[in-house]
């Protein structure tokens, strides 16, 4: 990414918006700032003399210094492990044990018990990074050279472990290399038609997180490697979005965001004169989403779908605007093969892919990475589409119960495990249902022991000290028991349809 920075250096590359609640009127860093301060860091790291393998797991609010640190750990040769920073201890003492990070960089309030886990798991180094621009991460890089030359690495090398958990509860860790995430990038440059300075350029709104694919790699990756300036939201705000898409051009959120912009009344057309580009991803957007944005903001989202294992896989297309249909994700990007797989040759099927942004398998779990390959090297998404006459896939469903709340993938697995420890629980089924914000709610459906009460508010209380806010649910429902089929698994099918409606209103 350096190397795509542009040749005046002293150009603004990111200027931090100020939204209701954070400090601040605003600060401005030129790309020579991201040059310098992530080669500072870089040194830092390479001072540290670590394995070429080294895993960096950062657990930070986000911040410019979270994505100049992300640069560093690139520019070091190191491999680098976000984590969403709504987990709590007992998620993150999964992941330290499982990468086995040689550095650790979280926030100064969870250094206390933050750093016991992580020195009890043998990490040699825990630094601090905050999003008031402070933390021993950035005392201890001030006395590193501002310049550094990057430590080069193979495209098959692996650059980024993102976790992703599966229907077990057990989080896995997919390894994307240099490879995958360049390639990647520069396809999407292209399919997207990024503007070049000299084409009037390109500015993009950030307001996702740093943790997730596609605030990290599809948004960040995309104006770093263009060379263009982002407008840096530490967390959405509708009306203070709004109040800036009159200078920026291209806006990437995932449904929930797009539902939120609907019902901010300073939301129109004019506010959305000069952009270009909205995209959406991350969950599926409702067609209804789909053509009340287009009728408020004359402009068409552009809907694609990718996953933390492949990065971006499809793309409605950039032109014409037409050709972007509502409940489509488009069609296979350049490099990329796609195709739909049935037992018994329906059209609905298998969504399997293959191609240059495909990871090279999950850390440390042969077993599970030979499971989702097929003998020929396609990789099993988990989802369910159908592609039609011109190759464009429509997604159906998800074989698995996988939940997308909010742009956030929950695992009813892992919070059945956590339900079913509470007190006075019997047994447990986390459902998704229809949601007009988040897209889908996490709903828990419960059975109590044998002459016990269950009290809903203590339940959610109690999980949201165990497990990140998203993935607690929205609702409790209690119930003498849960339907099952004859073989006596529980028919979460008809738990779905039956609460459908609960949040209708």
């Amino acid at each position: 990414m350096r190397a795509a920075f542009p040749a005046d250096l002293d150009r603004t590359a990111i200027e931090c918006v100020a939204t209701e609640g954070s400090a601040g009127v605003g600060l401005f860093y030129t790309w020579r700032d991201l040059d310098r301060s992530s080669a500072m860091i870089a040194n830092l790291l390479g001072s540290l003399a670590l394995p070429a393998d080294a895993r960096v797991l950062v657990h930070t609010d986000k911040s410019v210094e979270a994505l100049i640190l992300y640069l560093a750990v690139l520019r070091a040769g190191l491999v680098y492990v976000p984590l969403n920073s709504a987990y709590q201890a007992s998620e993150l003492g999964y992941f330290i044990d499982n990468a086995e990070p040689a550095v650790v960089v979280c926030a100064s309030r969870d250094f206390g018990w933050l750093s016991k886990i992580a020195f009890r798991a043998g990490t040699a180094h825990v630094y601090t990074l905050d999003d008031d621009h402070r933390g021993s991460l950035l005392q201890r890089a001030a006395h590193h050279a501002d310049t550094q030359a990057p430590v080069q690495r193979a495209a098959a090398d692996v650059a980024s472990i993102i976790y992703t958990s599966g229907t077990t509860g057990r989080s896995k860790g997919a390894m994307l290399s240099h490879g995958n995430l360049l390639s990647n990038a520069q396809v999407l440059k292209t399919l997207w038609a990024w503007r070049s300075e000299a084409d009037g350029g390109d500015v993009l709104i950030h307001a996702l997180p740093l943790f997730h694919v596609h605030g990290l790699f599809v948004a960040s990756h995309g104006a770093l490697l263009n060379g263009s300036k982002m407008l840096w939201f530490a967390k959405f705000d509708a009306r203070a979005v709004t109040a800036r898409l009159p200078e920026a051009t291209v806006f990437m959120g995932v449904p929930t965001l797009y539902g939120r912009l609907l019902a901010e009344p300073t939301f129109n057309a004019q506010a959305c004169r000069n952009m270009r580009l909205f995209i959406s991803g991350s969950a599926p957007l409702l067609a209804e989403t789909f053509r009340q944005f287009s009728e408020r903001s004359g402009h068409t989202i552009l809907e694609r779908y990718g996953m933390s294992e492949t990065v971006m896989l499809t793309s409605n297309p950039y032109a014409p605007v037409q050709d972007r249909i509502a409940g489509t994700v488009g069609f296979a990007l350049p490099g990329v093969g796609l195709r739909v797989t049935s037992a018994d040759g329906s059209l609905i099927g298998a969504v399997e892919v293959r191609g240059p942004s495909v990871f090279q398998g999950y850390w440390r779990m042969p077993e599970k990475t030979a499971e989702e390959f097929t003998a020929d090297g396609w990789f099993k998404t988990g989802d369910l589409g159908q592609i039609d006459a011109q190759g464009r896939l429509t997604l159906i469903g998800r074989s698995k119960d996988l939940i997308i709340s909010g742009g956030y993938n929950v695992y009813p697995a892992e919070v059945e495990g956590y339900l079913n420890e509470l007190p006075g629980i019997d047994e447990s089924a986390v459902i998704g249902v229809p949601h007009a914000d988040f897209g889908e709610a996490v709903v828990a459906v419960l059975v109590p022991r044998a002459g016990a009460s269950v009290d809903a508010a203590a339940c959610i209380a109690a999980l949201k000290q165990r497990i990140a806010g998203f993935k607690v649910p929205k609702q409790l429902i209690v119930v003498d028991q849960l339907p099952r089929n004859a073989m006596g698994k529980v028919q979460k099918a008809l738990l779905r349809e039956h609460y459908r409606a609960l949040f209708a209103h």
